[in-house]
């Protein structure tokens, strides 16, 4: 069965960084565009990055320059490294495949304060 397993999230100090992981199961994960999404409280889910099959890139435009997203399809594993992270960047994120399965991870808490 499809599965989507997110670590690596945290309390961190406006500024600082984290890396994100992204564990699938249940799916040819090389042959899938990869997304990570995330939802603020109070707000709907957005997608934040995503990375194509062969590694191609795309960020919302308020992560750009400050976020990577990366896969090792070795692995089935993608990542999502932050740096500079700031307060409005606090969400829980999840990751999915496109197209999805209709199944979410339980996502890992990103919490920038000080």
């Amino acid at each position: 069965q499809v599965q989507f397993v997110e670590s690596g999230g945290g309390l961190v100090q406006p500024g600082g960084s984290l890396r994100l992981s992204c564990a699938a199961s249940g799916i040819i994960f090389s042959r899938y565009i990869m997304v990570w999404y995330r939802q603020a409280p109070g707000k709907q889910r957005e997608m934040v990055a995503t990375i194509t099959e062969g590694s191609t890139t795309h960020y919302v435009d308020s992560v750009k320059g400050r976020f990577s997203i990366s896969r090792d399809n070795a692995k089935n594993t993608m990542y999502l490294r932050m740096n500079s992270l700031k307060p409005e960047d606090t969400a829980v994120y999840y990751c999915n495949s496109e197209p999805g399965f209709g199944i979410w991870g339980q996502g890992t808490q990103v919490t920038v304060s000080s």
